[in-house]
């Protein structure tokens, strides 16, 4: 069975690049949004585990890899895909350390270029169709 591989509207990717959080609702159990930092890489969404919680979203996402994610005052239901691409990990590794760093966040992206998270790197893909805002 092939499904239907859907990008995110181009609205919705600058929303993600230019903003610092998006909130994401790993699996399909309802519980509060948590915040994480995301990054765009050839027009595609990736984030990573800073904590590796065994009740954490990346976990969850694993187990059940559908969830919702919030940006630009809109949800958007995402599957997780994870990555194993050597070459998109390299690029995700560049998109943080461009992205976060201010010196208040710098050590966190340090962090998650380190072999601990960037092995939950993890691309968020939309489930449907985007209309743009």
């Amino acid at each position: 069975m092939h499904t239907k591989q859907y990008r995110f509207a181009g609205d919705i990717l600058a929303a993600i690049q230019k903003g610092m959080i998006i909130g994401i609702r790993a699996g399909t159990k309802p519980h509060r949004f948590i915040a994480l930092w995301a990054v765009v890489v050839e027009r595609r969404v990736f984030v990573r585990s800073w904590s590796l919680k065994p009740d954490g979203w990346h976990k969850t996402l694993l187990e059940e890899p559908q969830g919702v994610i919030q940006i630009a005052g809109r949800e958007i239901l995402v599957r997780a895909v994870q990555t194993r691409s050597e070459r998109l990990k390299d690029e995700v590794d560049r998109a943080y350390l461009g992205k976060y760093h201010t010196p208040g966040s710098i050590k966190f992206a340090r962090d998650l270029i380190r072999a601990k998270s960037r092995n939950t790197t993890t691309e968020l893909v939309p489930l449907q169709k985007e209309a743009p805002s």
